[in-house]
This record gives structure tokens, sequence and C-alpha cells, in this order.
């Protein structure tokens, strides 16, 4: 079995794939236009005690407030308290009040219109272990199975952690001597203590400890001695993974390869094409069947077709082999898309219940591969698939794609995060192609919009990150899936053709939000290119007249007329 790893770190954004086979099993993503706080721990603030929903929201000092339940305050309670909690006799009014200051982690991220969920049960992942510091109790990955290795692991781990903390002992652990899981635990609580004096020093709310990014989650998670090779297309996370590996394993830096071709490395590795297909309902097997997945607010259903499949032997066979086939596919499409929450799968519908339990079984092993938690509840008794699969963030489909403003939620469109990510790509892809310093495009303002950034900082960055001049216009005619390239040239060729507005022309504006550096000022934006209005920032939300005075790539001044 070949297992690869493939990274593209891109211009705000990272992806990294896993690869069995040349075939894509799983999919990491990291935007720096959704920031990720699980794993992130706080010391927060206690802002409202609901005795009726036993919990409380904590002030972590983001725009939601955290929610935090009575299961997960455990860490809280005295000898006294844990009885009484025990035989539910304790209001978390007996626990928290206002005002209070805690230490929290992030469990699940903000996800619709849901905050983020929190926990005072910390926990601390690490290569081979997770330190659970208020857990006293030894757990083992149920993917080691040889009951010897559990029995020796089990053994070491007790006499490393002398009854001081909890322990997880993960599946990358197997194997692995004492000597290395004892740096490995040595590095936790390193990192605990850290935690600790770092929490005494803030003032709620305020974060005390950063979950790690994907490249360090990649090392830790997935980089073991069954891989093949890990290929990444930037020199300096090159270095930064080949480093990190000297610490926690020497033994594979002459796995890590540098990729420096021209070619963008997931169309190399064909990984964009596989993407693409994540966000179709309809995923094909290789067989003519074909699966449907449909995402509502309460579940996800997955719906198992036979389609151009017609089998060679008979109709339970054809059935057989088309859900055995389906079962593999379902279990990487919950990887890939990261689908979370309840799951409903209905497979064709099998006569013979030694082929029901064989499709289960499948399942259930595919399942074992995935590294977020599942839970396969069984056949209900209208036949359908019941299981679970832990929803920590928003999964692949809601981080590039968004309800559709045309239709209001009746189809998907790609959002203007994705579509200026993908555009972010195109202008990478051409300039390494062709030979040109500037380019002109237009797009739908809202995309042009996110493109440039506030104040135009992220076009910035995008032109320091490419080397060249970048133009950007808004044109609201545009779907939001379309972008026209106007014109690659030279700088000062598409300077003349590019800006929209030129010093003394008059407007009329909608004053949208204030400048962020200077709230005196207000921001207003035609077609997606920024004017900020002298003097505007006590009048948001109305419309003016107004006189450019100053032009500038990114952006003009007026003022009020």
């Amino acid at each position: 079995m070949s297992i690869q790893i493939i990274i593209n770190s891109g211009i705000r954004e990272k992806r990294a794939a896993i690869l069995v086979n040349g075939q894509l099993e799983d999919l990491l993503l990291e935007q720096d236009i959704h920031e990720q706080i699980a794993g992130n721990i706080y010391r927060g603030k206690v802002k409202d005690v609901l005795p009726g929903m036993q919990a409380a929201f904590v002030d972590i000092g983001l725009e939601r407030n955290a929610f935090l339940h009575i299961n997960d305050l455990y860490p809280l309670l005295d000898g006294e308290k844990v009885r009484f909690w025990q035989e539910n006799r304790l209001s978390i009014q007996d626990i928290l009040r206002p005002e209070q200051e805690i230490m929290v982690q992030i469990i699940k991220e903000s996800i619709g219109t849901k905050g983020p969920k929190a926990s005072c049960k910390i926990s601390i992942p690490g290569r081979y272990f997770v330190l659970m510091p208020y857990d006293p109790k030894i757990n083992i990955s149920r993917k080691i199975l040889k009951a010897e290795e559990r029995e020796r692991l089990k053994k070491i781990s007790t006499e490393l952690i002398e009854d001081k903390y909890g322990l997880i002992i993960r599946t990358n652990a197997m194997g692995r001597d004492v000597a290395e899981l004892k740096k490995d635990l040595d590095y936790l609580t390193h990192v605990w203590e850290n935690i600790q004096e770092e929490y005494k020093k803030q003032k709620a709310p305020a974060l005390v400890f950063t979950h790690a990014d994907l490249i360090m989650q990649v090392a830790r998670d997935y980089v073991s001695y069954n891989i093949e090779k890990l290929v990444v297309d930037s020199e300096k996370d090159y270095e930064y993974i080949v480093n990190l590996l000297e610490k926690i394993a020497p033994d594979l830096k002459q796995r890590i390869f540098l990729y420096e071709r021209e070619t963008p490395i997931f169309v190399t590795y064909n990984i964009e094409k596989e993407l693409a297909k994540a966000l179709n309902r309809k995923v094909w097997l290789n067989s003519g069947g074909y699966i449907i997945i449909d995402k509502t607010e309460a579940l996800v259903s997955i719906d198992v077709n036979t389609g151009k499949y017609t089998g060679k032997k008979n109709l339970q066979e054809t059935v057989f082999r088309t859900n055995l086939e389906a079962a593999k596919e379902i279990a990487r499409q919950l990887r890939i898309r990261d689908i979370g929450g309840i799951i409903i799968i209905d497979f064709i519908d099998m006569a013979l219940k030694e082929h029901q339990e064989k499709v289960l079984e499948v399942l259930a092993e595919e399942l074992r591969k995935d590294k977020t938690k599942t839970a396969l509840l069984g056949l209900t008794k209208l036949g359908l698939v019941e299981m679970t699969r832990k929803k920590v963030r928003e999964g692949f489909q809601e981080l590039i794609q968004r309800e559709c403003p045309y239709c209001q939620g009746s189809g998907m469109v790609i959002s203007e995060s994705g579509m200026a990510l993908k555009i972010i790509r195109e202008i990478s892809e051409l300039s390494a192609r062709e030979q040109f310093s500037a380019i002109l495009l237009e797009a739908h303002p809202r995309v042009a919009a996110v493109l440039i950034g506030t104040g135009g900082e992220k076009l910035k960055e995008l032109e320091e990150k490419t080397e060249l001049d970048i133009y950007i216009s808004g044109n609201d005619e545009l779907h939001i899936e379309e972008y026209n390239i106007i014109k690659k040239g030279s700088k000062k060729e598409l300077a003349r053709l590019a800006l929209p507005v030129q010093e003394g022309e008059e407007f009329r504006v909608l004053i949208e939000e204030k400048q962020s550096n200077n709230t005196s000022a207000g921001i207003a934006r035609l077609n997606g290119y920024i004017v900020i209005v002298v003097e505007g920032g006590s009048m948001v939300g109305q419309e003016v007249n107004v006189r450019i005075r100053d032009v500038y790539r990114t952006f003009a001044r007026a003022e009020i007329i």
C-alpha cells in the first residue's frame, strides 16, 4: 500500500491531501478567511448562566460567546460536588457565577448560526499521546488491536505518568520504545506547564494556547513510518517540516521532498479534479452505480443507486456488489468532505441477511480509517443505516460554497471566498506559465471586495506574493461564480486602463462602514473599488454625494459635497 501526503501552500490557504495508492483518501484545509479555533485554550469570563439549559455562555474575546454545558465542567468540581453531579442533584448555578474566570478549550467551531462549544476538560494532543490533565484515566486507541501491545503500552504509560495526569495512547504509539514515548510525554507536560503559567498572566477574555497549524498537524498525525513520501510546494514549509522531524522522527526526513515544477502540485497529482467532484451532489462509482449526497439542517442523507451497472449474474448479486463499492466510497467522501452530524444511508435493498451484514462490516472497516470519531448504529426497521460522525468545524462544502442568493437556498454556488481563492490560483498558474507584469480582471463586486480586502491589504499581499500589479474591478452584472481576465500586459499599459474613477468626478455612494483605523472616515464601494469618504464615519447606512479627491490603485479618497 502506497501512502503519500501532498501539501499545497497557496496564497491565503494551505491544503494537505492524503493519497492511498494514488487515490485521495483524506483532506485537510486551512484558510486565513476562516479562522479555526477548535483546540484553542482561553481564559474565559462567564457572561450568562442558564439553569434551564444547565449551561453557560463564556466570553473568550471573540465575536460569539462559547457555549459550555454542565457535563463539561467536571474539572471544576470538588469531591462533594462530584457526588452531587453524579446523582444529578447539582445545578450549574452551584458551580458557576457571572464574571467568574475559568479555563476553557474549544471543542467545536462556530457552525452556521451557532457559536463555538467549549469544555473545561482540557486535552493536549502529541505524536503518541493525548495529555488529559484533569482526567486520571489511561485510555488506548481502539485501532491498536493486539492485546500484548495494548498491555505493553499501558504498562509503559502508567510508569511514565506516575498518576499525575490522564492519557490517551494514540495509534502512532504502536511499536515505539520507551525513550520515544517519554520524549513525547515530556513535551506535552512542558506544554501544559506553559499553559498554566500563561493562564496566570492573562486577564479574561484572553487566548492562552493556540492549536497546531496544518503543517504541524500533518507532521504530528499523518507522518509515520508507513508513508512513502511527503511532497510540499513551499520551500519555507519544506524546511519547517524537515526541522520538525529532526526533533520528533529524524529517520523520516529522507521521505520529505520539495516540489519545484511549474504545474500546480494538486494538478500534477490529480487532486484538483477530485476536489471539484467533492462539490457535486452525485458521485459516480467505478462500476457505473452512483451515490447521492444531500445535506439538510437536521442530517445528511446518502442514497445508493445501481445506475448503469447491470451486473453479470442475478439482481441480488448486482445489488450486493454496488452496495459494497458504495460503502467504501461513502466512508471516503465523509472524510474528504468532512461531513459531520447524523448520517442516514439508504443502501439498495438486500434480501439476504449475509449480504446486509457484509456491507455493514465493510462500512465499519472503512470508517476505522477515519481520524474523526464515528459511530455506526446499524440498520433501522426501514432498512436504513444510521451513523454519526463528530462535527468539529464547517465541512469542505461549507467552506467553499454558500447558500445561493439567487435561488434562496434551493441550490448552492461557490462562496465569495471560494471564488477569490479560485481566482488567486488561476493568477498564480498564469504567472508561472506566461510573461506579464500586470493583469486586469473583473468579478462580482462581493468577490472583488474579498480579493482587495479592507483598505486594500489583501490585494497588496497578493501582489507581493505574485510580483504582479493586479487591477480588480467589480461588475454586478456578473454571476458570483463568473470572472473575466480582461487584459495581461505591462504595468504602464494597464495602469492607464484600470482605474475606475478620476480626480474631480462626482458620485452618489452608500456609506457601508467606518474605516477601521480612522473611524471618522467612512467606506463606500463603486463596483468593489474602495472609496474612503472623509468625515463619513458618522453616516453609515446613508447615501451621500461625494467628489473624488485622490486616486490610488486600490482605493480613492473623496469628500462629501
